[in-house]
């Protein structure tokens, strides 16, 4: 424990720090620039961590896909794709059981797909869908934690952004990951409406017939959400399709994507100057955020590696000659309890680059670059339930902030089941890598 204690003592610094309430950023930087001065490390080893923040992140092209991807999502949220998807599905469904569920499960894998902000996918359909739903008698828990679990989904379907940062700290390739995220997340929005269609079926009381929604022949609603559907599948095929053929990078496709959907919103008419302005706004301060906390972790890391911190977390999980799905295992189940408490950019950057090599030189049958597309895909899957656990689940703050008057507990107790249906899916890509890799393997 002796040789081990400073990186302990930077760990309980790290918990605490982060616990009161300070910027996570600030945090990093400062924590390790005191430990620095603790250990006597010469003061132009920090000159380390300074090169890591400009070639690792201020000169970084592949993060340049960061703002474009968040600029994409939000400019697709004011150009109303969602609002018209919801209107046309809720018209194909209306008079079967479920209908505003099966909407909003929709909605949430294109919402995913389309623009990747947990945030404004929440607060987007918590707005449209709970009014409906609330107005057509559901069960407000099945409701909320549906609408909740289905803005997590743009974490893990790309274009993803934990996906890019990953990518950039594991140095594998963002492509693959994109492919990798596809199955797993089809996967678990398949999972979803499987649980909606159980619930239909059973208990059809808790989200009775859509009756009130638009009432139009089924030919033309199903007319109405073919047109609606048309415009972000094309846009997503477009960003993702040039990945796969190999016609732009990452960060190219995230500017086809940011272009199109200006494009979108000048084509529907919502290009005004406050709404580009604000994107502009939200854009800059999700970026400067997530660049902020990536320059704290790299200093906090240059040292912690310094005082031997990568020796004690391989001494940790390999201790009794661990079999690699043991080590794994207890890597996942470490990681779930951190989504309690932390942010899925504090676990990825400051765990993964940690717990990353020691994965990698373990024997799981795989090279060691599909060990970490396939430990990248299971992260993605597991940090989705750090947005619905509580205390510090983020989509049930969104949901609680635009529906003030509906109890905290109702909202706790419907992602009950979506939190379930997480981490089954979590089992399944634990146990058939091959949901991971088949894709991107099957496409070099």
């Amino acid at each position: 424990m002796g040789e081990h204690l400073w990186p302990v003592l930077m760990l309980i610094g790290l918990v605490a720090g982060i616990f009161s309430g300070y910027p996570v950023a600030f945090v990093l930087a400062g924590v390790g620039i005191l430990f620095a001065f603790l250990t006597d490390i010469p003061i132009l080893f920090l000159s380390l961590g300074v090169g890591r923040i400009y070639s690792g992140v201020l000169a970084n092209w592949l993060l340049v896909a960061i703002p474009l991807f968040v600029f994409m999502g939000l400019m697709l949220e004011r150009a109303g794709i969602a609002e018209r998807l919801l209107r046309s599905l809720a018209a194909v469904f209306r008079g079967m059981a479920g209908g505003y569920g099966f909407a909003v499960a929709i909605i949430g894998v294109v919402m995913a797909a389309s623009t990747g902000i947990i945030g404004a996918s929440v607060v987007l359909m918590g707005m449209m869908a709970l009014p409906a739903m609330r107005e057509n008698n559901y069960d407000m828990r099945l409701g909320s934690g549906l609408i909740a679990a289905s803005g997590t989904l743009g974490i893990l379907i790309p274009p993803s952004i934990m996906l890019i940062i990953l990518g950039d700290q594991l140095r594998i390739s963002v492509g693959d990951l994109f492919m990798g995220a596809v199955v797993p997340g089809l996967l678990l929005g398949a999972l979803y409406t499987g649980y909606l269609i159980a619930v239909a079926i059973f208990a059809p009381h808790r989200m009775p017939p859509a009756t009130r929604a638009a009432a139009m022949p089924f030919g033309q609603a199903l007319w109405a959400l073919t047109r609606d559907l048309l415009v972000p599948i094309a846009l997503i095929l477009s960003v993702l399709g040039t990945i796969v053929a190999g016609i732009a990078t990452p960060t190219e496709s995230a500017a086809i994507g940011a272009a199109g959907a200006l494009a979108l919103a000048a084509f529907s008419g919502n290009l005004r100057f406050v709404a580009l302005r604000d994107a502009l706004y939200d854009t800059t301060r999700t970026t400067a955020m997530i660049v902020f906390v990536m320059i704290g972790a790299s200093i906090y890391s240059v040292v912690f590696r310094r005082l031997g911190g990568d020796a004690m977390i391989t001494d940790i999980f390999l201790i009794d000659g661990r079999g690699p799905y043991t080590v794994l295992l207890t890597i996942m189940v470490l990681i779930f309890i951190l989504g309690f408490f932390l942010e899925w950019v504090e676990i990825t950057l400051v765990v993964v680059p940690i717990v990353a090599p020691v994965l990698a030189a373990l024997d799981f049958g795989m090279t060691s670059e599909q060990v970490l597309i396939w430990f990248a895909i299971a992260l993605a899957v597991n940090l989705q339930t750090s947005f619905l656990t509580p205390p510090f689940g983020y989509a049930l703050f969104y949901l609680r902030g635009i529906a003030p008057d509906l109890p905290i507990s109702v909202i706790y107790r419907g992602v009950i089941p979506f939190v379930l249906l997480q981490i089954l899916a979590l089992a399944l890509v634990l146990i058939f890598p091959q949901l991971v890799l088949w894709l991107p393997m099957s496409l070099r």
